[in-house]
């Protein structure tokens, strides 16, 4: 097994890593931090046009308490690449007096080679929270098929998040996925039963698959939530159809206010993961360039972060 520094531990990760799998460049040092209790990330999706220095110096003067870091294909680091690259993300990360709470992967299949050394590398470098992939139902199988392969390739997942000492966390995402409709993932994370495996909850998607009773669906989901993601929208008619239109945080139709005092109500904890979706000059996107002012990108991310302060406080949390 892998050894590891967890990151409450506030000490240096060296890791025990095979000669192949060594993290170069020194030890990365991590902020000691007594819980990860809405620690605010920002999703880097949002900051890869920027490297790993420019976007952790840009986090750092934002305000933030860590990055997200995207570890998927397109990401800020690429699977096939995660064992070089996520150590030297870590270091500048790490050298900014940040933290790396949870990566973001594309993680759904557990006999993928990759799948393995995502959650082994992440590990060592003492990370303790990952989001998963997402798994779509497939129409000419039963809903109950459908659960069934799902839940295997949950349970294996799982067991290797088990072996490694770190949590993998699916996100309740709108639409014809898994886990829009809440009560699907929570009957598969209840048959599991593994403290390895839980729920990134987004309240966005929430919303938008249950404008009013979504807190229902949060009182069943609540003892599987470890993380949270957070951004906002509105419906808005285009070309005669509804869609859901992303809005800076606060401008929505998410009921923030209600949504922490829940949250506080029913004692569920975790680091939060903010998300920039609405026009931000291709930032939204994950774009490499941007088509707007760098300082307007930055200063919009900033006003959100203070927008989530100003609701967690007032929330008493």
């Amino acid at each position: 097994m892998l050894a590891t520094a967890g990151v409450s531990s506030g000490l240096t990760v060296l890791g025990n890593l095979n000669t192949d799998e060594r993290v170069n460049g020194g030890p990365i040092t991590l902020k000691p931090v007594e819980n990860d209790a809405f620690k605010i990330s920002i999703f880097s999706k949002h900051l890869q046009w920027l490297d790993y220095t420019e976007m952790a110096e840009a986090t750092a003067t934002m305000g933030f308490d860590g990055i997200d870091l995207s570890v998927r294909p397109g990401g800020h680091v690429l699977p096939e690449n995660v064992v070089d690259d996520l150590p030297k993300a870590m270091r500048a990360i790490t050298a900014a007096s940040l933290n790396v709470y949870m990566i973001t992967t594309a993680i759904t299949d557990p006999d993928d080679p990759l799948t393995e050394k995502i959650i082994k590398t992440a590990s060592s470098l003492g990370i303790r929270h990952y989001r998963m992939g997402w798994f779509k139902y497939d129409d000419k199988k039963t809903i109950e098929e459908n659960l069934s392969e799902i839940k295997s390739k949950m349970f294996k997942i799982a067991e290797l998040n088990k072996r490694y000492s770190i949590s993998g966390e699916y996100q309740n995402h709108a639409g014809t996925y898994f886990g829009a409709p809440i009560w699907d993932l929570h009957r598969v994370l209840k048959e599991i039963d593994s403290p390895s495996l839980g729920i990134q909850y987004d309240i966005r998607h929430a919303t938008v698959e249950g404008s009013t009773t979504w807190p229902v669906g949060l009182k069943l989901i609540k003892p599987y939530i470890k993380s949270f993601d957070i951004k906002d929208f509105q419906w808005t008619k285009k070309d005669n159809k509804w869609i859901a239109e992303n809005v800076p945080v606060g401008q929505g139709m998410v009921d923030f206010k209600r949504y922490f005092q829940l949250l506080k109500a029913y004692d569920v904890k975790g680091p939060i993961s903010l998300h920039y979706e609405y026009p931000l000059g291709g930032a939204e996107h994950g774009g490499k360039t941007l088509t707007m002012e760098r300082t307007k990108v930055l200063a919009a991310m900033k006003r959100d972060l203070l927008t989530i302060k100003d609701l967690l406080r007032d929330s008493g949390i």
